[in-house]
């Protein structure tokens, strides 16, 4: 986008509270106190889907599926605003981007969308020098286009299977800048 351009999806919007019970804003700040006065050396920053990632000088970024009303183009400036706000407040870490997962039982227009994201976003990553992305699909797509529901119960939220194989690109990775074998991804 533009400089002049307004983003929507660069602007932080609570998730419509439907339910009226509160859940995601209660969530948020249950997080926010748990993590007070800590020093984590993996932080995981995103929606539903790393919800149950949380657990270490590393951000993982995970962010832009629920971006319903939005482009590829729009939610990629999205998340290039959280990796430039991240750099200003913590400059020493490393962000890893990962790449949104392809979702529906069958193709359709977010499954494409994300797809775009994606090729967006690596296109991006030469400009943030402390981001970094990461494709975490190990091939959810079968030959004839569906997802098993397997992998992903609802064909948007992983199974453990599915977060199994998801984690096993995103364990290596973690452990590989850990122990300071450098800055690079090795895919």
């Amino acid at each position: 986008m533009c400089d002049g351009e307004e983003n929507p999806a660069a602007v932080p919007t609570p998730v419509p509270d439907i339910h009226g019970d509160d859940c995601w804003m209660s969530m948020h700040n249950h997080f926010v106190s748990s993590s007070k006065d800590k020093e984590p050396e993996v932080l995981f920053i995103g929606d539903s889907q790393v919800q149950l990632l949380h657990q270490l000088e590393i951000i993982v970024l995970w962010v832009g599926t629920y971006n319903h009303g939005h482009t590829a183009e729009q939610i990629a400036g999205g998340i290039q605003a959280i990796i430039r706000c991240l750099e200003k407040r913590q400059p020493q870490a490393k962000v890893i981007v990962l790449g949104l997962l392809p979702r529906g039982k069958n193709p359709n227009p977010l499954r494409e969308r994300n797809k775009r994201l994606n090729e967006l976003l690596v296109e991006l990553m030469p400009s943030m020098p402390s981001a970094m992305f990461l494709d975490v699909d190990p091939g959810f797509v079968h030959s004839d286009g569906t997802i098993s529901h397997h992998d992903m119960f609802d064909y948007l939220h992983l199974s453990r299977l599915g977060y199994s194989r998801v984690c096993q690109t995103l364990h290596q990775t973690l452990l590989q800048l850990l122990e300071g074998r450098g800055t690079t991804i090795q895919q």
